[in-house]
Parts: C-alpha cells; structure tokens; sequence
C-alpha cells in the first residue's frame, strides 16, 4: 500500500512537472529580464539600449572563470542526474506523509479524509499556503545547520565558491547536498503533507498542490534574479519577503555578512532568529570563499570531488579522536 501511495504521488508530480517545464522556464526568463531593466533603470543615469545588455551581461561576469564553472555544473548535472532530485524530494516527503497518516489513522480510529466530496477551493489555497510555510521553515533551518556543522560546509561550500553570480548559480550545489536536503525537506513538510491526507486531500489531489508548492516556490523567490547581480528589493516588503538583494549579501566574502539572511521565500526567520542583515542599496559586494584553496572550486572536480574529500577528513579526524577500547591486562596462566 505504501509503495502504492509514494508511486502515485511521484508519477503523476513528475509528469506535471515536465510538461509545465517551458511555461516555468518562460516565466523564470521573464521575470530575469524585467528584474534586470528595473535594476538598470535604477542605477544608470545615460541610459541607452546598447548599454543596457552590457549592464545585462557584463562581459567580466559572463566570461568569468567562475561563470565557466557554472555552466559545466550546470551541465554535467543534468546529464548525470535528468529529474532525480525532484521526485527524491516527493518521496521523502510521501513516506513522511504517509507514516504520519497512518499513525493519526490508528490512534484516533480516522478512516478516510473528515471532508467527503470535492475539495473546497479554499482548503486548496490553506492546504498550498501551509505547504509553502512548512517548506520554508525547513529549509531556513537546514541552511543554518550547514552553515554551523563542520560536515556539512564541506558540501555547501560548493555554492558559495562562486565568485560571480549568474542565474545558473542557482544550480551550483553538490549533488550529496542536494539529496540531503531533499531527505531533511521531508520531515516537516511531511507531516504537514499527512496532517492534510487526513482532513480533506486524497494522494490524487496532493499532486496538484505539489506541482503548485514548487512552481510558486521557485517563482515567487525569484531564485535565477538572486543569483545574479541585479539588486532587487522590494522596500518595506522586505520585512516579510525574502528579496533577491538580501541572499546576494548572504552570499558576500565581507565577514559583517557571514551567516546572515538564511531564508527562502520569508524574511520572517531571519528576524524571528537574529540572522537578518539590511543590504545597502549602494554597497558593491565581492563574492566567494576566503579559504587558501578557493580556486580550487571553479573546476568539475573541486565541485564534485573535493567536498567528498575533506568530508572525508573531517570523518578520519572524528574517528581518530575516540577513545581507544580499554582491553583488559593479560591474565598469567602461572597463576591460579
């Protein structure tokens, strides 16, 4: 039953998600051109069309190494891995989902969702607006731990190698990390999943929301526009909307900005925990690590292989430092 339950729900999201790729990918483009011209409009006194693409794309940014870096990432990563990532995170998300609506089912002797008939279309809108929160809050929390654990730097590092912001950047992130987020993204969003399973959603109608979770997810946190140099902010909604200006400075090498705004979509974390930081409008910001082998990073194997590397030694240092087992003294034979 279960793995019927994990089927259905992957199915049919991967469907949905593939055949509304083009509309994503049209959309996402658009909002990168506009957020650009809004971006130049408000910076460039002589304002000219020509001028425009190259404040568009600069050719320093364009040709950068680091840039280069990207789009063989970006690359190598969709040939090695075509549509892993997301039903890897529909999955975790389903077994949750499922475990916690069969163990509600059994303690509360619940058969079947409480809301017979067609869904309302405002449970809809509650349903995919809580989705959204409990997406949000996870990865808030999952961003800090790999800021703060050792382990886990090792492979977030790989996103913050980059020097220059470009769109794709979005994309920088080891494979290992991205599945580990994915598995963490499970916890709290399914619960949340099987809390609804159990008021009014059947697993046929949790495709549709899931396919709206992640567009407007995606969307609605402008992730291409905050990889990218465009300072974008959105004034007093910042307060609550996590603006693409705001990840930019989480991404700066200036150590005022070190661990500093960790959301997704909402702002709201950040203030709530003591992590946000106001970018200055008129501030330029320099990207990338400060460690002695930063260059490593902007080649396929710094990006794959050397975060596999020193994770491993971080684990040869952890098991170097337990304590050895005590073995008892040898007895002697001579005596009785």
């Amino acid at each position: 039953m279960i793995s019927d339950f994990v089927d259905l729900v992957a199915t049919k999201l991967v469907n949905a998600v593939t055949g509304e790729n083009g509309i994503t990918l049209l959309i996402l483009f658009l909002t990168a051109f506009i957020s650009a011209l809004v971006a130049y409009w408000r910076t460039v006194e002589d304002k000219s069309f020509a001028d425009f693409f190259s404040f568009a794309l600069p050719k320093e940014v364009i040709l950068h190494p680091s840039a280069r870096a990207d789009l063989l990432f970006y690359i190598t990563k969709r040939l090695l891995m075509p549509l892993l990532l997301i039903p890897a995170g529909i999955v975790f998300v389903a077994l949750v989902g499922y475990g916690t609506n069969q163990l509600i089912s059994f303690v509360f002797q619940i058969h079947g969702p409480l809301l017979q008939g067609p869904t309302p279309w405002w449970v809809l809108v509650l349903f995919t607006i809580s989705m959204l929160i409990a997406y949000d809050i996870s990865y808030y929390l999952y961003h800090v731990a790999q800021h703060k654990v050792p382990f886990l730097w090792e492979l977030h590092k790989v996103h913050h190698s980059a020097e220059v912001l470009v769109g794709i950047t979005k994309d920088r992130v080891h494979p290992l990390d991205d599945l580990m987020n994915r598995a963490w993204d499970g916890v709290i969003p399914g619960i949340c999943f099987g809390l609804w399973s159990i008021i009014a959603l059947d697993p046929v109608e949790l495709t549709v929301f899931g396919i709206n979770v992640y567009a407007m997810r995606n969307l609605l946190m402008m992730d291409f526009v905050r990889h990218t140099h465009y300072k974008i902010s959105f004034g007093p909604l910042d307060n609550y909307i996590l603006s693409p200006h705001w990840h930019q400075l989480h991404h700066s090498a200036d150590p005022r900005h070190y661990d500093k705004n960790f959301g997704l979509l909402l702002s709201v974390w950040d203030r709530m925990f003591g992590t946000a930081f106001v970018p200055d409008p008129k501030e330029e910001m320099t990207f990338g690590l400060l460690d002695r082998d930063k260059d490593d990073y902007q080649s396929l194997f710094g990006l794959y292989l050397l975060p596999l590397k020193k994770m491993g030694g971080h684990i040869a240092r952890w098991l170097g430092r337990r304590p050895a087992a005590v073995t008892p003294p040898p007895t002697d034979p001579a005596q009785p």
